[in-house]
């Protein structure tokens, strides 16, 4: 390649992998007859000279990939352009397997981790904080003194609320999932926060069941029914959809219903379909990304947590067709 190109292997090296002084044209030369005649450049070569992998080890405990895969395609987003590869390990939720999963990782010696999981709250099953690579935690609690991401659910519950008073809903209810989750009392705090604190929040299970459960107790119960409905995911909210539609009573007409998630399997088959939170777990992933990246280049990061803001995605259950917000 670098015969074809008119310069020395090193010319072509340091042109390739953007380094060393030459001109702009001759480095453009290079990487055009690169690509001309389909040159790859060692990778196992390039690891020695650089001391580095270029693969990131993603370690997680959401085997279903609700939350991991959205994540997951957010990193690769973020280091595909650096040429760093994402390597996947699900780790149920057994600490022996979690183990073996991260000496595999050391082993292939991995420029970072990032852990991920299916809820804020919970650690991974392993010890991440004295490893000798950096390690990042996205939708995941992380250990003292790292570098966490997660989505900011008082926002989104403030988004949800906020909308259907827009609409003029003035009767709200919130059914949501266990109480023990911290991001269920998050939700539920900012819901009262931003609805009124005499509203009615309905603590349940993350079921399509538990949603039409809780609209067979509020209209048995009489008195006062809801006009706007905020579920604490996407399958409660199709629950509560079906239960007020056994009732004859028209979603959004008589009722808006806004769920939380924006998981498009349930939000956009609801009938109709389904106005919704998304917690922007790509992007979210894309942060995680890029500042393990960042860490592994030795670059200085302050720890921490970060909150990521959520988007209201706007369907018919609102009245309205899909945007965000």
């Amino acid at each position: 390649m670098a015969a074809a190109a008119g310069v020395s292997i090193s010319t072509a090296s340091k042109a390739l992998n953007d380094t060393g002084r030459m001109g702009a044209e001759t480095r453009e030369r290079v990487k055009r007859i690169a690509a001309e005649i389909g040159f790859r450049p060692n990778a196992l070569a390039r690891g020695l000279l650089s001391k580095r992998s270029f693969t990131i080890g993603l370690l997680t405990n959401d085997t279903y990939g609700r939350f991991t895969l959205p994540v997951m395609a957010g990193i690769s987003e973020a280091l595909v352009d650096h040429g760093v590869s994402v390597f996947l390990c699900a780790i149920e939720d057994d600490p022996a397997l979690a183990q073996i999963h991260v000496d595999a990782m050391l082993d292939k010696q991995v420029d970072g981790i990032i852990a991920t999981g299916k809820r804020l709250d919970r650690r991974l099953p392993v010890d991440l904080s004295n490893l000798h690579v950096p390690v990042v935690y996205a939708f995941t609690e992380g250990a003292p003194d790292s570098v966490t991401f997660r989505s900011d659910d008082a926002h989104g519950a403030k988004l949800a609320a906020e909308w259907l008073a827009k609409l003029g809903r003035r009767r709200l209810v919130h059914i949501t999932g266990p109480e023990d989750f911290f991001s269920v009392r998050e939700r539920a705090n900012a819901f009262r926060e931003a609805a009124g604190s005499e509203r009615p929040v309905m603590f349940g299970v993350w079921s399509e069941s538990w949603g039409h459960d809780a609209v067979a107790r509020l209209w048995s119960a009489g008195g006062e029914r809801p006009d706007g409905i905020f579920c604490g995911n996407d399958q409660i909210a199709r629950g509560v959809i079906d239960a007020l539609r056994e009732r004859g009573i028209k979603v959004p007409q008589d009722v808006s219903v806004v769920g939380f998630d924006n998981w498009e399997i349930v939000a956009a088959q609801t009938r109709p379909p389904l106005t919704t939170v998304d917690m922007e777990l790509r992007e979210l992933g894309r942060q995680a990304g890029l500042t393990v990246l960042a860490l592994a280049e030795g670059r200085p990061v302050e720890p921490g947590i970060r909150k990521l803001p959520c988007r209201l995605v706007v369907r018919q259950t609102c009245g309205g067709d899909a945007l965000g917000i």
